[in-house]
């Protein structure tokens, strides 16, 4: 892809923004006192995932939910539950309509081996991403009836479509949706309606994934037919990649669940995943939430964002293991492309954005030849970048498609509410969302999402914060430490890998590495100690910083050609002191 556009200029002025150090404070003495049973390290680790005492500490380091996580607590579940037994003993048509991400894939492949299980007739529906956009869609809808379909469930999507609902109803199709999506002032019209966050639901734990959602209808039905726990279990390594995939909060009932599919997806039973392990060089029998995060999830999700996500979905549905091959091959190859075009995209996005404002508030670009299917991927780049709201779209024949991300003092999807008058559809979280508008409104929403977000943010010190767990000298940093950070595993959102930062080190050799140099090279020394260092995407500060630095980062071992080494993962340099 190569963008052209006299409005784009070469000069980018803003320069990334400096971060913010937070040290966590030290744990209180009664609290120390209450988890003494626990070396010291770990207590401080603890309390700053707000565990206080023995008994909450023991279920966290088990990967155990303080809450009961009975589906049937989920408002609507028991009329989801009947309403899907009527159809399967009656071989009515089912399809489970999914997103095209790695949530909604592994929803919709979860739920269609449940029914399938249960003899059920029922296919799956995912929409293309360039041709029927986001969401459920009324022409699908149609679709899907004239194919004879008499109940449609959604999965990671449908909240917010109360007008595909009616059109669902007025061709006499049942709905069921599920969905972890916030939702808009019209309530869409459906058999049911599971989703933790809707008005009365008193589900205890409010954020789990779609994919999560998914799993617990499927519990429930199968609690119904009196299966086995164990059957449900099965499909705890979908509910695992979903989950991470879609940055989940790894806290409470997530955690569990994440936990549970790690430990499902050591065990290799899934032909797809063996498979798409083997192309992306991870060994599954050490697989981790990062791991899911940062290569499985991408090359799920490179199908949908550049052609069809079905390529994903026949990957988790086969076992075949030519079939298997194959695929992953080619989401593999997917996921190089995917790559390639989010750097030409951001590259664009950055000198469209500083062509219009050289200080802006809200980072806007939008383009005709931007991919749809990246768009949020850059927008994640320039908000990481820059910490600014960002927005990211592509300029259609006649309609906008845009994707946000923003930081924790702007909730992206109660700003866009305050301009829903304009769009056609649109949704999504505080940090990130998506909408569609028509081309002639796109000036009046930039105009006022630029208002909103001035008002909101002008005057606020907008820095990212890096919070430190503690404060270690490398002297300090014991090979045990690595234990203990297993302990806290999966980490993720909500439940970051621990940070430290050590002071005052001398740098006794810095250089570049990595196919384009973009990533430093560092070994440091506190006189006593001298340890490896790596800080990727910072390779343009070898040869430019002082002898002497403070650090922050991750603890972590590193394999390199057969050896295994003790290394520090570089989040930020400062000058000492």
């Amino acid at each position: 892809m190569t963008i052209a556009s006299p409005e784009i200029c070469e000069e980018k002025t803003m320069l990334p923004t400096e971060k913010r150090w937070e040290v966590a404070p030290p744990i209180p003495v009664e609290i120390d006192q209450e988890l003494s049973q626990f070396p010291r390290l770990l207590r401080q680790l603890l309390y700053n995932r707000g565990i206080s005492t023995t008994k909450a500490a023991i279920l966290f380091l088990e990967g155990q939910s303080p809450e009961d996580g009975n589906p049937l607590q989920l408002k609507s579940m028991p009329e989801a539950v009947a309403r899907l037994r009527r159809a399967i003993s009656t071989h009515e048509p089912i399809a489970i309509y999914g997103d095209y991400d790695v949530d909604g894939v592994t929803a919709t492949a979860l739920l269609v081996q449940v029914l399938r299980s249960l003899d059920a007739d029922v296919r799956e529906y995912i929409p293309n991403r360039f041709e029927e956009g986001y969401g459920v869609n009324k022409d699908a809808l149609s679709s899907l009836h004239e194919t004879g379909v008499k109940l449609v469930v959604t999965v990671d999507c449908g909240m917010r479509s109360a007008s595909e609902a009616n059109h669902a109803r007025s061709l006499g199709l049942d709905m069921i949706i599920t969905d972890h999506h916030l939702p808009g002032e019209d309530i869409p019209q459906a058999i049911a309606i599971i989703n933790p966050k809707q008005m009365g639901d008193t589900y205890a734990y409010k954020e789990l994934a779609g994919v999560g959602l998914a799993y617990k209808l499927a519990v429930a039905l199968l609690k119904s037919f009196n299966k086995p726990d164990e059957e449900a279990d099965t499909y705890h390594d979908l509910v695992a990649i979903g989950t991470v995939a879609d940055m989940a909060l790894l806290t409470g009932e997530n955690r569990t669940l994440v936990r549970q599919g790690l430990m499902r997806l050591r065990q290799a039973e899934r032909q797809g995943v063996k498979s798409l392990a083997n192309v992306a060089g991870i060994k599954l029998d050490r697989v981790n939430a990062s791991d899911l995060g940062y290569t499985i999830g991408p090359r799920l999700n490179a199908a949908g964002r550049l052609e069809s996500a079905l390529a994903a979905y026949q990957l988790l549905m086969t076992q075949d293991v030519n079939e298997c091959g194959r695929l992953a091959q080619e989401l593999d190859n997917q996921n190089r492309e995917r790559q390639k075009i989010t750097r030409e995209i951001l590259e664009a996005a950055q000198s469209l954005v500083f062509a219009q404002d050289q200080q802006p508030v809200l980072l806007f670009a939008y383009h005709p030849e931007f991919n749809p299917g990246v768009v949020g991927l850059a927008a994640s780049r320039l908000c990481e970048i820059y910490y600014r709201p960002a927005i990211v779209a592509q300029y259609g024949v006649e309609y906008t498609v845009g994707s946000c991300r923003s930081i924790p003092e702007l909730h992206i999807t109660q700003t866009l509410d305050e301009c829903s008058d304009l769009m056609e559809r649109y949704g999504g979280h505080a940090a990130a969302a998506g909408f569609t508008i028509r081309n002639e409104k796109l000036p009046e929403l930039i105009e006022r999402l630029n208002l909103i977000t001035h008002q909101k943010l002008d005057g606020l010190d907008l820095k990212p914060v890096i919070f430190a767990d503690a404060e270690l000298t490398l002297s300090e940093l014991k090979p045990e430490i690595l234990e203990y950070l297993d302990w806290l595993q999966p980490t993720g959102m909500g439940n970051p890998t621990p940070v430290f930062t050590t002071r005052n080190v001398q740098i006794k050799r810095q250089y570049q590495v990595g196919k384009e140099a973009e990533h430093l090279k560092l070994i440091v020394t506190d006189g006593r100690i001298t340890y490896d260092a790596i800080a990727f995407r910072q390779g343009y500060l070898a040869g430019q910083l002082p002898q002497r630095v403070d650090l922050m980062f991750t603890y972590e071992l590193n394999e390199y050609n057969g050896r295994t080494t003790l290394q520090l993962n570089v989040r930020d340099i400062k000058a000492a002191g």
